[in-house]
């Protein structure tokens, strides 16, 4: 008898997502009265628009349109409502069977897709936030895949989650306990240097082994660096949660999966009720369905990070911003873009809100000699949408292909 499927549990936190979606339309009728005392602030509204929406208000009586007011906000919540029951019951399951595992520690496997192809290694590299298999999430929509049917040979690091050989973990853990041991396995299976790529968080963690290790090329894909390049806003939202991140972090000595979804919902509170909302018009069958339904999956499966892992992020990273200054150390070395002497490549989404573009730009600029690709596409995106093929991934599989070899010669 097939074991039972858990049920679905997103979008996590879901108190959350439903608390800022409903503040959100409801704040309508707060403003509401605000126009009625004459007290709502227009300064930062376009001039034309707002003077429209004056002259309509004076001419609307104000207890009908507050009905509007609360009943489209009743529809767009049972919209929203209607989505979610929808993603829950869908009845997709990732079923993809992994490729075999090359190496493995403690919860790290090493995944090798090439088999015995002979074209350029890559190991591929993903953040230790979410799970890995955002490089190889559907049949149709996998990185992974494609890079071995263009005649690349990937690898990829499967962080998994943090178990008991893992608890304890810091940066300096992975890298060098994880990170190396993962790329000397693919260099020796290969039999010659591997292109690095790393993937957001994971990009960043690549950077000590490019600079020391013997590789053929490196592929940073959304890689932040600067983190107080976009002006400090990140810098400054992690700041106002950290309180209660730290009380965390010190109570659990791990920063829990949904703590993190929080922080990412706080970028864009109604996100969440776009997307189920959208979800909710579409046919359950289609492939657009299926699609948003994996991914969804994949969002609402992040794993915790260790105590450790956390505080050098939000405290070294956001707080001090450390690489960018030159000051984020492993195993005792200053970790320094320009010593990388392999062909590097940044690609940088022009429509990441994530990982800023200019955070990403200045790793470029602290490389020298790099590459650098603005592809219109956002941060999950770039692996996951269908036209990621089309605009990243077929010309990323020639790149890697043309400076690997140039690299090894």
């Amino acid at each position: 008898m097939a074991e039972p499927t858990p049920p679905r549990l997103g979008p996590r936190p879901l108190a959350l997502h439903l608390g800022m979606a409903l503040g959100g339309w409801l704040s309508s009728l707060a403003a509401l009265r605000l126009t009625r005392s004459g007290s709502l602030d227009w300064r930062h509204a376009p001039p034309t628009r707002a003077r429209a929406l004056e002259e309509a208000l004076a001419t609307t009586d104000p207890e009908a349109l507050a009905r509007a007011l609360g009943a489209e906000a009743g529809r767009r919540h049972g919209r929203f409502l209607a989505g979610i029951e929808g993603y829950r019951a869908h009845p997709y399951r990732r079923r993809l069977k992994d490729p075999p595992v090359l190496w493995q520690a403690g919860g790290t496997r090493l995944l090798a897709f090439g088999g015995e192809a002979a074209g350029a290694p890559i190991l591929l590299v993903p953040s230790l936030i979410n799970r890995a298999y955002i490089l190889d999430l559907t049949p149709a929509r996998s990185f992974a895949r494609y890079l071995r049917e263009q005649g690349l040979r990937p690898y990829l690091v499967d962080w998994g989650a943090p178990g008991a050989d893992e608890r304890g973990f810091g940066l300096d853990d992975y890298i060098a306990g994880r990170l190396m041991p993962a790329l000397e396995a693919a260099r020796r299976d290969a039999g010659r240097p591997i292109a690095l790529a790393g993937y957001c968080m994971g990009g960043t963690m690549v950077l000590p082994l490019a600079a020391r290790a013997e590789v053929g090329s490196l592929v940073l894909l959304a890689t932040p660096w600067d983190f107080h390049a976009d002006g400090g806003h990140q810098a400054r939202l992690v700041a106002a949660h950290m309180p209660a991140l730290a009380a965390l972090v010190d109570a659990l000595d791990m920063l829990p999966a949904d703590a993190l979804q929080a922080m990412f919902a706080a970028l864009d509170p109604l996100l969440a009720a776009r997307k189920f909302s959208a979800f909710a018009g579409l046919p359950p069958a289609s492939a657009a369905a299926r699609n948003f339904v994996a991914l969804e999956d994949w969002l609402n499966d992040a794993v915790p990070l260790t105590g450790p892992v956390a505080r050098a992020c939000l405290e070294g990273w956001y707080g001090a911003n450390a690489p960018a200054r030159g000051a984020w150390r492993v195993g005792g070395a200053a970790v320094r873009p320009e010593r990388v002497r392999v062909p590097a490549l940044n690609v940088v989404p022009a429509r990441d809100r994530i990982v800023p573009p200019a955070s990403a730009e200045a790793l470029g600029a602290a490389l020298g000699h790099v590459e650098t690709w603005r592809p219109p596409l956002g941060h999950i995106g770039m692996m996951a949408s269908p036209r990621a093929k089309r605009l990243l991934w077929r010309r990323l599989a020639d790149w890697v292909a043309a400076n690997t070899a140039a690299g090894c010669a």
